[in-house]
């Protein structure tokens, strides 16, 4: 790798820690912050559906800033807007304000996180390749996954313990100074390099041309068209299991008040998220093809699932959480390396947008129909439900599986799996 190319790497890997910390702190305890403020099961879950209903809105058009006005403004805006809807949060939790306030924030909320999503990726993917990398790019996200893991531990352990000896808006406080940090930095370090803005005079004419060519080379191209409709099944009930994390886990615990717990019970996830990246190197060793290791995982964390829903016992549920965890932590660098290859560089943020938009999606069907799951039959059940729904995005593996593209083999050392 040249000095360049470590350069960028350590300029993604910082930021991806810093903005990864910020948004961690209320990820241990979001759900529990929404039920404090007056929330149902069902709002508060429709409530996060709002939220992702943001990411589906926005994330074609943030995706289209990213590719025409320049992948570094894209996240500095997200870090701004995450950060105004962060405090009107507490401000809501506060005054206990009704739903439909709520619903209005979460969006803008989503809007935040979409001005992030391709833009990051595809900054990061355009500045490689501009440096003289030429190597895989599984190594670099699983990079990307460790620092991810890192601060999400620190980040959800500091949130639960925070909000367990202050209250549950003191987190999203300190996540709001933790995000002019983050703008700092990105300010400072984050150009784009192997890429050039289009800043078009015509900008209704662009927006449509990148519209277009975002479903040429996306659902149009049959190899990223199968991957994409693979996310509402695996990213988009993931959202689901995620959150309702935090109250099954203290419902399995014995003690509703325990916020601590729930930070641990994200930062253990956050530690399968570095144990997964770390085993990412080691898995491609023994498999010839991306979507033999993409299958196998999609099989082994809807297995957990499973048994997460039918075992109510805490400690093993902790356990399988984090070989759910795990499973889906080794399949996310696997996935980028995958559709970074089969999309091109002009498009890259809107595509990369256009593939969250498809995760996205999913968790706004998934989360306000299984809240209300759990309120009828309790969060079991529809751990159970959750890990069928994950079973069927394999099938669109299966399809990528068949497509024999180049990028799906692996070109190392003999295989001891195809």
């Amino acid at each position: 790798m040249t000095p360049e190319a470590q350069h960028i790497q350590r300029v993604f890997l910082t930021l991806t820690f810093f903005s990864t910390l910020a948004t961690s702190l209320i990820w241990g305890i979001n759900t529990l912050f929404l039920l404090n403020a007056g929330l149902n099961n069902l709002e508060a879950f429709a409530a996060n559906a709002f939220f992702t209903a943001g990411q589906v809105i926005f994330e074609i058009p943030t995706g289209i800033v990213a590719d025409s006005w320049g992948r570094r403004i894209s996240y500095l805006l997200g870090v701004i807007t995450l950060m105004i809807s962060t405090l009107v949060y507490v401000l809501f939790w506060t005054f206990e304000t009704p739903f439909w306030m709520w619903a209005l924030v979460s969006i803008f909320l989503g809007l935040g996180f979409t001005f992030f999503s391709g833009a990051t990726e595809a900054w990061l993917v355009d500045a490689m390749e501009a440096s003289g990398y030429t190597g895989d790019l599984e190594p670099v996200f699983a990079k990307g996954q460790i620092s991810i893991g890192a601060s999400m531990l620190l980040g959800s352990v500091a949130g639960g313990v925070i909000a367990q000896i202050s209250n549950l808006a003191f987190p999203y406080i300190l996540r709001a100074f933790l995000l002019i940090i983050t703008f700092i930095l990105a300010f400072l370090f984050m150009k784009d390099k192997g890429f050039t803005p289009a800043k078009p005079e015509k900008l209704i004419q662009h927006i449509k041309e990148q519209f277009i060519y975002s479903f040429k080379y996306g659902l149009k191209n049959r190899p990223v068209r199968w991957l994409m409709l693979s996310m509402p099944f695996t990213v988009g009930a993931g959202i689901y299991c995620f959150y309702a994390l935090q109250p099954y886990l203290l419902e399995l615990y014995g003690n509703p008040n325990a916020y601590s717990i729930a930070g641990l019970a994200a930062a253990g996830i956050a530690g399968a998220q570095i144990v997964g990246g770390l085993l990412v190197h080691y898995i491609r060793q023994f498999f010839s093809r991306r979507t033999t290791i993409l299958l196998s995982l999609v099989f082994l964390g809807s297995l957990a699932l499973f048994f997460l829903g039918i075992i109510a016992n805490f400690y093993f549920a902790v356990v399988m959480v984090g070989i759910w965890a795990i499973s889906f932590a080794m399949s996310d660098p696997i996935y980028q390396a995958l559709i970074n290859s089969l999309i091109p560089s002009k498009q890259r943020a809107t595509i990369l947008s256009l593939s969250n938009l498809m995760g996205s999606s999913g968790g706004v069907v998934t989360q306000p129909i299984l809240g209300r799951a759990a309120d009828i039959w309790g969060y079991g059940i529809t751990y159970v439900m959750v890990s069928g729904i994950t079973v069927l995005g394999a099938f669109f593996f299966f399809l990528l599986r068949l497509e024999n593209t180049p990028p799906d083999y692996i070109e190392t050392k003999q295989k001891k799996f195809s």
